[in-house]
């Protein structure tokens, strides 16, 4: 496949980047940040504007919980099969089945697996600090030093959890579950994995990071043991185990998973935000990945969105326009390199 062509951004003011438009990633963004591995975007969903309810439906593949969606006019007017990966947050979240739903009136059957195996991540909403009691017509006073050790323990106690949950998310529990589900897909769903010639998938910071693993040959256990089996079923299968995918704003995403990808890939990626860059996907990781996906002349793309929050692109609604744009303008990145792949 050809190397996608990349626009280099050309060197510009914080002022001019503050407008949250996308830049295309150059050879020469690679700074790096120190890691991390999640926050508060992945566990925790914004509000839904307009109260929009979801309009797919919750279903079983052998013993996972899915969430279908599929477009109106199928199974008449053919459609392709695209598998949704989400953050923490989880299969029943409200906002990731309407994320769903509007994939799925771009004309995709898309399957969302729980792929956490009913054990979505602990909320992580942040406690409002509190103000010490005032007298009537004064104005609030600043929280007690009580109040502050109680908030701070409180934040402490969530980060725990949420670090505990992670620990047993590894790819050992999570990669079964969606090879279960994309084989089942591939017998309920034939029709759409033909129209596609493939299994599409996006991806959303933790579901991210299984993106780049279908997209890639490794030597993950998981998928040799499952690719042995299939050998010994005359169905060779050594992956990758889709056509194309794309990615926001990935977490916990490591060298040897970007390394390991060999089919084509969008990646929105979260820039410059007060000074910082994306500290839960660092430029150094990024920036192995665009080589070797150069290198390796598979087709990608990536782009930029400065002065937003990581997890913007997930559905939910935010006070700032220029967040809302960035929001809009990420889909649409990600649906247009789906339909034309």
């Amino acid at each position: 496949m050809a190397d996608a062509e990349l626009a280099t951004k050309a060197p510009e003011s914080d002022a001019m980047e503050v407008q949250g438009e996308p830049s295309v990633v150059s050879s020469a963004d690679s700074k790096a940040q120190t890691g991390a591995s999640m926050g508060e975007h992945c566990v925790t969903d914004r509000p839904a504007p307009d109260n929009r309810q979801p309009s797919g439906e919750m279903s079983k593949m052998g013993d996972v919980d899915v969430y279908i969606s599929k477009p109106a006019d199928y199974p008449k007017t053919p459609a392709k099969l695209l598998l949704l990966l989400t953050a923490g947050t989880g299969v029943h979240s409200v906002n990731n089945q309407i994320q769903a739903d509007m994939f799925a009136a771009e004309g995709f059957v898309v399957i969302m697996p729980d792929q956490f195996k009913g054990d979505p991540a602990p909320s992580s909403n942040k406690t409002t600090m509190p103000s010490s009691p005032s007298s009537p017509g004064e104005p609030p006073q600043s929280p007690s030093i009580l109040e502050r050790i109680k908030l701070g323990a409180a934040e402490t106690a969530k980060s725990f959890l949420v670090d505990m949950w992670l620990a047993r998310q590894t790819p050992e529990k999570v990669l079964p579950i969606l090879l279960q589900v994309i084989e089942t897909c591939k017998d309920e769903y034939a029709d759409a994995v033909a129209h596609g010639e493939g299994i599409y998938s996006v991806g959303y910071c933790f579901g991210g990071k299984y993106v780049f693993m279908l997209a890639g040959e490794h030597p993950d256990p998981v998928i040799q043991g499952q690719a042995a089996k299939d050998e010994e079923e005359g169905m060779i299968k050594k992956g990758p185990l889709i056509k194309t995918g794309a990615v926001a704003h990935a977490t916990m995403v490591t060298r040897d998973d970007l390394k390991a990808v060999r089919m084509p890939l969008t990646m929105v990626c979260v820039g410059k935000s007060h000074g910082q860059n994306d500290p839960l996907f660092p430029d150094e990781v990024l920036e192995i990945g665009r080589k070797h996906l150069a290198a390796s002349s598979i087709e990608h793309e990536i782009k930029i969105y400065p002065e937003v929050p990581h997890g913007f692109a997930v559905y939910g609604d935010y006070d700032s326009p220029a967040i809302k744009r960035a929001q809009e303008a990420a889909f649409q990145q990600m649906l247009n390199w789906l339909k034309s792949h």
